[in-house]
């Protein structure tokens, strides 16, 4: 874990996730190929996630941006797994991402954190 991002970047994506998804937002990461840092963590939850192994399996993303280049489905925008007690979103850009974990939310409130997640991704 480091302190990879700036606070106000950090805020910016707090904040845009909130937005989008409310108090369902359970948690919110940064991470690069080799770093990430928890942004957010609801206060009713414990922090023994094994946020290591997440950022290894969801830095896949990475690759994605080129994986599905020139598909009829268009362009990779975003991804969401869907698990027994919430869901994961993750947004990447070909360096850097984030996922967020949530409690029941809509297709919708996906699209639009999604899309402001990204927003601030690329806006470096």
């Amino acid at each position: 874990m480091t302190d990879e991002i700036a606070d106000e970047r950090a805020d910016q994506l707090i904040g845009a996730c909130r937005t989008a998804v409310g108090d369902q937002l359970r948690s919110l990461t940064y991470f690069t190929r080799d770093e990430f840092d928890q942004l957010y963590l609801r206060s009713d939850l414990e922090r023994d996630a094994d946020l290591a192994g997440f950022v290894d399996y969801e830095s896949v993303g990475f690759d994605a941006h080129t994986a599905y280049r020139g598909s009829e489905l268009g362009d990779y925008r975003f991804t969401i797994r869907v698990f027994d007690e919430g869901f994961l979103l993750r947004v990447t850009t070909e360096t850097e991402g984030v996922f967020a974990t949530t409690d029941g939310v809509t297709i919708q409130d996906f699209r639009e954190a999604a899309t402001a997640l990204g927003t601030i991704l690329e806006d470096v």
